[in-house]
């Protein structure tokens, strides 16, 4: 860009100018005052988006070896545009039983705190130490505590390696979490606290609700009374990797696959999946959060995460999302 400037053009007014150029630039990596994709830096994956006092939040898995995957960050934002990050709201140095494989974070307030519940240790078996625990924290910035010096769920119960959690709260108060790899997904209901689990009505603890070709990253949306249940389906670090959906008219399903909604792109990216999505200002106005993997990387961890708009049809169906390179433009949340 060439800028023509007359000799009395003041000095102060261009640095400011030139200062703005430059923090435009710094924050968003769109065009046309849009968020671009990816829109955070570095390798990131797993990503659960979740709005907190009107402000969005995006939570991440750190994309690396499951040896070095041992704190998590957070990035916060007040229009899906400009991001800041916050380091290491959650590390193993305050979760003395996980070691590594800190995995797919699920963020919800509730009784004053936030709680965070994440996978860790990447346990292959029940004689193993590990699974999906509960931290919290006074805000959503962290840092997190682990709340129970041992994981939650720690047992592999009907297939589901304890993995891939997302919890979800229903009209009635009622909160439920989805989890599970291994191509098993259970759900399980949560005590008031969030710290423990109750039985279901049959006194079992594990429902499983596996749909057709469910690999992991469950994800529960609540829409105009119906149930969207959500996975991803495919090897996480290939390219076929991608997400499916079902509609239920119960939490408990059954949940019968309809298709997917987001898939590679040749011309965009390729491993497009574990998503979460959040409402944005307007009674439906969506967004998708999910990572994929940019063209010409092969590494299973070369992962990045991206938004997108998500759009529902006349007749309540998702439509297949389309990725894109430039993102989404500004939604900002106000203070009703």
């Amino acid at each position: 860009m060439t800028l023509y400037l007359k000799k009395a053009f003041p000095f102060s007014i261009l640095f400011i100018c030139f200062s703005s150029l430059m923090q435009a630039q710094l924050t968003s990596s769109g065009t046309g005052g849009k968020s671009g994709n990816p829109v955070l830096k570095g390798w990131y994956a797993d990503p659960e988006g979740a709005v907190f006092n009107h402000e969005y939040w995006i939570y991440p898995t750190y994309s690396a070896k499951y040896d070095d995957q041992t704190f998590m960050d957070a990035f916060s934002s007040k229009d899906l545009v400009k991001w800041v990050k916050h380091s290491k709201v959650l590390s193993v140095e305050n979760v003395k039983w996980a070691k590594r494989a800190l995995w797919a974070p699920a963020v919800i307030h509730a009784n004053g705190l936030f709680y965070l519940f994440f996978g860790a240790n990447d346990i292959q078996s029940d004689d193993q130490l590990g699974g999906i625990g509960v931290a919290v924290a006074n805000n959503p910035a962290g840092p997190f505590k682990d709340a129970l010096g041992k994981p939650l769920i720690n047992k592999i119960a009907n297939g589901a390696q304890p993995i891939d959690q997302y919890v979800f709260k229903d009209d009635d108060g009622q909160y439920y979490m989805y989890y599970g790899g291994w191509g098993h997904c259970n759900m399980v209901k949560l005590s008031p606290d969030l710290l423990s689990l109750v039985p279901f009505e049959d006194g079992k603890f594990y429902k499983e609700v596996t749909p057709e070709n469910y690999v992991e990253g469950p994800f529960m949306l609540k829409r105009k009374g119906k149930y969207y249940f959500m996975w991803s389906e495919g090897g996480w670090g290939g390219p076929n990797y991608c997400v499916a959906y079902a509609i239920s008219n119960s939490p408990f399903g059954p949940f019968k696959r309809i298709g997917k909604i987001l898939q590679q792109d040749m011309n965009i990216a390729t491993g497009a999946g574990h998503h979460s999505v959040i409402r944005g200002a307007g009674e439906d106005n969506w967004y998708i959060v999910y990572h994929r993997r940019p063209l010409g990387e092969k590494a299973a961890n070369s992962r990045v995460v991206c938004i997108d708009k998500m759009f529902f049809d006349k007749a309540g169906y998702i439509k297949p999302v389309k990725m894109t390179f430039d993102g989404v433009s500004p939604s900002v949340l106000l203070d009703k």
